[in-house]
């Protein structure tokens, strides 16, 4: 790989740090664990993505978000997302970074391994007494708890393996 083509990369990896997840935006794409390769070819660059849930509804505002940074990156002619499904994404694709980003804004992460068990601590207290209040959140990836010992509701990230 040449010096050039490297930069590019380099630059759209950068720039990725900068798109959030619409539904989580203390969150970047990056961070969450979807951005599964990029591929720079003279001035076109493609963005594979994996999406956290097929049918996931925030895939289209996660595109144009991303085509947008890519494209205003000096050197890029062209950026184009492709969501593919293989690998699928998991949980345990979150970085330790976004991890911490995410429990600052009141969402438990999933657990790190598949073999861990799913206990949920309450991200503003750091209470394990803590009750899962309804499997199903506000998005198909969250679910609704609720911390006994601070009084708060909260979300929790489901763990996919």
């Amino acid at each position: 790989m040449n010096t050039h083509v490297e930069a590019i990369e380099q630059a759209v990896w950068n720039g990725l740090q900068e798109v959030t997840d619409p539904e989580i935006p203390c969150i970047s794409v990056v961070e969450m664990g979807m951005i599964h390769r990029v591929e720079v070819e003279g001035g076109d660059v493609q963005i594979e993505v994996t999406p956290t849930f097929i049918g996931c509804p925030a895939v289209k505002i996660i595109e144009r978000s991303i085509v947008e940074r890519v494209s205003a990156i000096p050197g890029v002619k062209r950026a184009q997302v492709k969501f593919v499904f293989e690998p699928t994404w998991t949980s345990d694709r979150i970085s330790e970074t976004g991890r911490e980003k995410l429990r600052q804004f009141g969402i438990t992460p999933p657990p790190r391994r598949p073999q861990d068990d799913w206990e949920i601590t309450c991200p503003f207290c750091g209470s394990a007494d803590t009750t899962l209040d309804n499997l199903f959140g506000p998005a198909a990836c969250r679910s609704i708890a609720y911390c006994r010992t601070c009084k708060n509701p909260f979300e929790a990230l489901k763990p996919i393996f």
